[in-house]
């Protein structure tokens, strides 16, 4: 319900944009990959034979709701141009994966391993992100 004055000098530095960003994707009621697609998308990515592996991933995303799916379009095509500056700003698709995999991506409950998930959580942003065109 808050009015943000995105012309207030305090949004300047893009480390408070991001963040910002991140908090609320963290603090969505359910993430923007539901948690009912957490196990279906860690075991995809998973999967040994990379042809397999990206029409599974694909597949998934394009099963998500129309909400999350549409919302995920518009984030990752930001994200890929985030990448494209990397020599710039130093954001990797590797880097972008370890900030956004946990955040987009994350179990029901945090009663498994939280270091091999984020692996995979992050694996998964990667694959999306290096698969754009593909996916979307």
């Amino acid at each position: 319900d808050e009015q943000l004055d995105l012309d207030d000098g305090r949004w300047e530095d893009i480390h408070v944009v991001t963040g910002a960003l991140k908090l609320f994707l963290r603090e969505l009621p359910e993430p923007l990959i539901p948690f009912s697609h957490f196990d279906k998308f860690i075991a995809a990515i998973k999967i040994q034979d990379l042809s397999l592996r990206g029409r599974c991933i694909r597949d998934l995303v394009l099963s998500l709701p129309s909400a999350h799916h549409d919302t995920m379009k518009v984030l990752f095509r930001h994200l890929c141009r985030v990448v494209e500056h990397k020599e710039e700003n130093r954001m990797s698709v590797q880097s972008v994966a370890i900030v956004f995999g946990p955040t987009l991506l994350r179990p029901a409950s945090e009663e498994g391993n939280m270091a091999m998930h984020m692996v995979f959580q992050n694996q998964v942003v990667e694959h999306i992100l290096n698969h754009y065109g593909y996916i979307f």
